[in-house]
């Protein structure tokens, strides 16, 4: 077998490769045509009659952001599979419970203040408004709760067919802890009674503990969906959005955008259950009285007001206005008797963070198969960026010399190698040219064993010169784990969104909104493997200075601290290969 025709087949796959992932990432496929009979789903309303008038949002609850209605939003979940039925009230109010009535005369807010986080609660069920938190490396702040039309919102309750209860519309009364951290809702009227607390601990986690008697079968409600990101967010095919939740040893992510039906986690095994996004993260732990978490994914419809919420209907049901709509995921917490503990965390996915907790949430960063190359990178990137130059672009230029460094013994070697097979060149070719009537027989066959014979000849060359043909790959591939790593690193750490660096490039985890770095990077990745030694094979010299064209294609979409970083590669691999040409001449040998 003629081994020069392995090469083209390699670079011929990652050619179909990267233009298959460019091609995804500017002309997406669209979504299949929908059925001739669509019936509508209706639509999420609020119904709210006799609402008492809500006073003037709370510091930190967004201006768009609407406190709940007396009449919440009724969820009823459009698909083809329920959860087990319980008992319910037949028809009517509850009846009102024995005891003392307890309730609030009129509707206010309630600020809790943690270690980093501030939460904003309303008495009106009591649901979490707002939480507040730092936007990594911008000195201000981000609301992590969906700005929406109408309620339920966070720690509303439910029942099992994700009806919100009547006890969402009430007002609780308040009982605030002087530490301003911790708050106790209860209530107890004609709407049925509960008990909820809410508290930060010393570590930022949210304590969550809630007593309800309203028969059996409610729930707690978390989400739909964390934060409000930017339309370019919500239509970047790159963004991470949906549920996770661990079970067991293992972590499971789904994502909205396939997922019509209801889905049934149950509590046996369940370490923790979250919605989020690629940086954010909004989780609750059992603490005790766990049965279950049920995800229902929804379809979300923004408006000025904020957003609606719809159940996902049955594929067969969706209209072709609906199936362009964005989706997330709504979770109903349900307890095993009439009580629930959570611990809750809401914020940033800061891997080291996340890990000093030791709830396992680490594992919801996704740096995939190669967070051991990924892990070290990024603490590299953040010692440069806390001791040396506080940008993160500079930190990657920086990162990137000090791994060239760090892999400059092997790559000399190799570099060495590279060049002695490059004086040994005439004499490949001699050999090739030798066998070469002898590689097919007279039916154009391939002759086998004149291939076999003439290949024994080339590697016998190499051992009597001592060169190792694999040499000069060895440096491109220790370094493709790194590149990956870089790209899983900038795409998914918290730390470098909306990082700048200079001029126009504002956002290190995006794409270059002007190609600019990808252009230059193609041109020095063009520099680099014209300086390179070359082979004899004049296809094969072809071919190699074709790979800058697959470059830029596949850096194009890629984020610009990604593109950074190779870029800075090439420029020092263009000034090594210079040093080479200068002071290491290549000499050719006589055939």
């Amino acid at each position: 077998m003629d081994n020069r025709r392995l090469p083209y087949a390699v670079l011929l796959c990652a050619l179909v490769f990267v233009l298959w992932q460019v091609w995804l990432h500017y002309f997406p496929l669209p979504p299949p045509l929908p059925p001739e009979n669509r019936p509508e789903v209706r639509e999420i309303a609020a119904t709210g009659e006799g609402k008492a008038a809500a006073p003037a949002a709370a510091p930190g609850v967004a201006a768009n952001q609407a406190a709940p209605s007396a009449g919440a939003i009724a969820v009823e979940p459009a698909v083809k599979s329920s959860p087990p039925a319980v008992a319910a009230e037949a028809a009517g109010e509850p009846a009102a419970p024995a005891g003392k009535p307890i309730a609030a005369a009129a509707e206010e807010r309630v600020v809790l203040q943690g270690r980093q986080a501030r939460a904003v609660f309303t008495n009106r069920g009591a649901q979490l408004l707002s939480l507040m938190v730092p936007e990594p490396g911008k000195g201000k702040e981000l609301d992590l709760v969906r700005a929406r039309a109408g309620g339920p919102y966070p720690y509303a309750l439910s029942d099992l067919k994700l009806r919100p209860l009547p006890l969402n519309d009430v007002l609780f009364a308040v009982e605030k802890a002087a530490d301003g951290r911790t708050a106790t809702f209860r209530y107890n009227g004609p709407a049925g009674s509960a008990e909820k607390r809410f508290g930060f601990d010393e570590r930022g986690l949210l304590a969550v503990e809630v007593k309800a008697g309203v028969g059996a079968g409610w729930g707690i409600v978390l989400g739909p969906g964390i934060g409000n990101p930017t339309a370019a967010e919500l239509g970047s095919r790159y963004a991470q959005r949906g549920a996770v939740w661990k079970s067991g040893e293992d972590v499971k992510v789904q994502d909205p955008k396939s997922e019509t039906e209801l889905r049934d986690l149950p509590g046996r095994d369940l370490r923790w259950a979250g919605v989020e996004d690629t940086y954010f993260l909004a989780a609750a732990v059992p603490e005790s009285g766990l049965a279950r978490v049920l995800l229902q994914p929804v379809l979300v419809r923004s408006g000025a007001d904020g957003a609606r919420f719809i159940p996902v209907p049955p594929k067969d049901q969706l209209t072709s206005e609906q199936k362009d709509l964005n989706r997330e995921f709504e979770l109903v917490i349900e307890p095993a008797g009439d009580s629930l503990s959570l611990l809750c965390f809401w914020g940033p996915k800061n891997y080291e963070q996340l890990k000093s907790l030791r709830l396992g949430l680490e594992e919801t960063v996704p740096l995939g198969s190669l967070s051991w190359v990924a892990r070290p990178l990024l603490a590299g990137l953040h010692w440069i960026h806390d001791h040396v130059v506080a940008n993160y672009g500079w930190a990657i230029i920086l990162m990137t010399v000090l791994i060239k460094v760090l892999m400059l013994p092997l790559t000399h070697h190799s570099t060495l190698s590279m060049r002695k097979m490059q004086t040994l060149n005439p004499k490949m070719q001699s050999i090739r040219e030798k066998y070469r009537p002898k590689l097919k027989d007279k039916q154009g066959r391939p002759n086998v064993e004149m291939q076999r014979k003439m290949n024994e000849e080339i590697m016998a060359l190499y051992k009597a010169e001592g060169v190792n043909p694999a040499g000069g790959c060895l440096p491109l591939l220790l370094q493709m784990p790194i590149l990956f790593a870089f790209y899983r690193l900038l795409s998914t750490s918290v730390e470098l969104r909306h990082a700048p660096w200079i001029w126009w490039v504002q956002d290190l985890s995006a794409a270059d909104p002007y190609i600019v770095l990808p252009l230059v990077m193609g041109v020095t990745q063009f520099l680099q493997v014209y300086f390179a030694p070359q082979s004899g094979d004049p296809m094969q010299r072809r071919l190699f200075l074709f790979m800058p064209v697959v470059m830029l294609a596949f850096f194009l979409p890629a984020p610009s601290g990604l593109v950074l970083y190779w870029l800075t590669n090439n420029v020092l691999t263009i000034f090594q290969q210079s040093f080479y040409n200068r002071f290491y001449k290549i000499e050719p040998a006589k055939p």
